[in-house]
């Protein structure tokens, strides 16, 4: 069976960032149901909404809860059956950019993975690294066929887009899978991705990321565990109960024809991997996960590096909110709950600005100012606290994390309030149209999954 891909739009042609007359807009309309109807009841209004909203979401967490409690341990214990009766030939990129400190342990277990050494080529991008990783890469390449080694000038643009687009230019697979510096994974990773594209109707496949040095920081420790939620649960859970998982930045692959026909990444987002999930699904393919398809990655240790990922993440997703919210909902390929799952989806990055907005209607009803009971901000409370806890705990059973683990969840409380700052920003930036380009997230390389005597 063949699919047809259909076109998704010109994104690559470079849509503004910026809604300023749409932000002056929500001012302006505030302003002026305030002044005519007054500020305690248009404000009682707002938490209304603002209640039915976060009570959506809870219950969605609340789902993707219970659907990984419920099967998610079983699918991680999948045997490895019939992994090598499918073997397409498989191009991995890797962009560099300043990775001394973590490219060579990659190197060592992309080439570790199982699979047939004719079958697998390997190529990375020296993306204008000022640093050794250029050395590093290139006295490797001499040494191993399957690897090739680009580079790229530096200010060459495009981010990681760019530097992906430069090595697909090279390459001739099945198969593209991609991932980043700082990822070590599993040796059968590969074997169980390329499994789903028996199916036609696949475009892309994501693999699960494990966190490796939660110990490193407390900011780990909170990324560590933020990331059980994220992958053991929401994940999952948009997969078990939508078939909707997200295409994501690493440890995912996606066929050689969808992305040649959907004209590779696109450099005009900061986050690629959300921007290509909505292009492969309104091409009308389909997005898989597997949780079983491990790769170990390092997260971030302070809270100044938290704030320079997390932005860069709002920023691109809150982007791709405004360019394919309404093409989402005029789809054909989704039906009317795949295209309410991929509104909230996409609406994601925006529910922390409106938890912040929320947080501000609570303290302003302390004063007596707002007509909304007490009792209103209850659906506040799920999202803030019970809807993700919910998650979080049980991305920590799920993942049989030891039980003084738990003490962890502490840390979410500052870490959300972080976050609520980080989007808010990221969303008045991007609805002002102020510049942002890529910005690579920093590594210390303390960890590896891969010994000293195997690199």
């Amino acid at each position: 069976m063949t699919t047809t891909l259909e076109p998704t739009g010109t994104v690559h042609a470079g849509r503004p960032d910026g809604r300023r007359p749409v932000l002056f807009l929500y001012v302006a309309l505030l302003a002026v149901t305030i002044w005519a109807f007054g500020a305690d009841p248009v404000l009682g209004w707002i938490s209304g909404a603002l209640n039915m909203v976060f009570a959506v979401y809870f219950f969605r967490h609340l789902a993707f809860a219970v659907s990984a409690a419920r099967w998610a341990g079983t699918d991680l214990l999948a045997p490895d059956v019939d992994l090598d009766g499918y073997t397409p030939s498989v191009a991995v990129l890797v962009g560099c950019k300043n990775e001394e400190l973590v490219v060579d342990a990659m190197l060592t277990a992309l080439l570790g993975m199982h699979y047939p050494a004719d079958k697998l080529s390997v190529v990375v991008v020296d993306d204008g690294s000022d640093d050794a990783t250029g050395a590093i890469l290139d006295a490797r390449a001499a040494a191993e066929p399957r690897l090739r080694v680009l580079h790229r000038p530096p200010n060459a643009g495009g981010g990681k887009s760019g530097a992906l687009n430069e090595a697909l230019e090279t390459v001739d697979a099945e198969i593209v899978l991609v991932f980043d510096a700082d990822h070590e994974p599993e040796p059968n990773a590969l074997m169980r991705l390329v499994r789903h594209f028996r199916d036609p109707e696949v475009g892309a496949v994501m693999g699960r990321c494990v966190i490796r040095n939660g110990e490193e920081s407390t900011m780990a420790t909170t990324v560590f565990v933020d990331f059980l939620s994220g992958y053991l649960v929401n994940e999952y859970g948009r997969q078990a109960l939508f078939e909707l998982p997200a295409y994501g930045g690493a440890n995912c692959a996606v066929r050689m024809s969808t992305l040649r026909a959907l004209g590779g990444w696109n450099p005009e987002t900061v986050t690629e991997d959300t921007d290509l999930t909505l292009r492969v699904l309104l091409s009308g393919q389909r997005v898989r996960y597997d949780v079983s398809a491990i790769d170990y990655e390092e997260a971030v240790v302070t809270a100044r590096r938290f704030w320079t990922q997390r932005y860069r993440w709002a920023r691109g997703h809150q982007k791709c909110f405004r360019d394919y919210v309404g093409p989402t909902l005029r789809s054909t390929h989704l039906s009317l709950v795949e295209k309410c799952e991929s509104v909230l989806f996409l609406l994601s990055y925006h529910v922390p600005v409106l938890s912040g907005l929320g947080v501000l209607l609570a303290v302003l009803r302390a004063f007596d100012i707002g007509d909304e009971p007490a009792v209103g901000i209850l659906p506040l409370s799920m999202l803030l606290f019970v809807g993700p806890l919910a998650e979080l705990t049980v991305g920590l059973l799920v993942g049989r994390v030891e039980r003084r683990a738990a003490w962890s969840l502490i840390g979410f409380i500052p870490a959300f309030a972080l976050s609520i700052w980080i989007t808010s920003r990221a969303y008045l930036d991007g609805m002002l149209g102020r510049q942002y380009s890529w910005v690579k997230t920093s590594r210390t390389g303390a960890t590896s999954t891969v010994t000293a005597a195997a690199r």
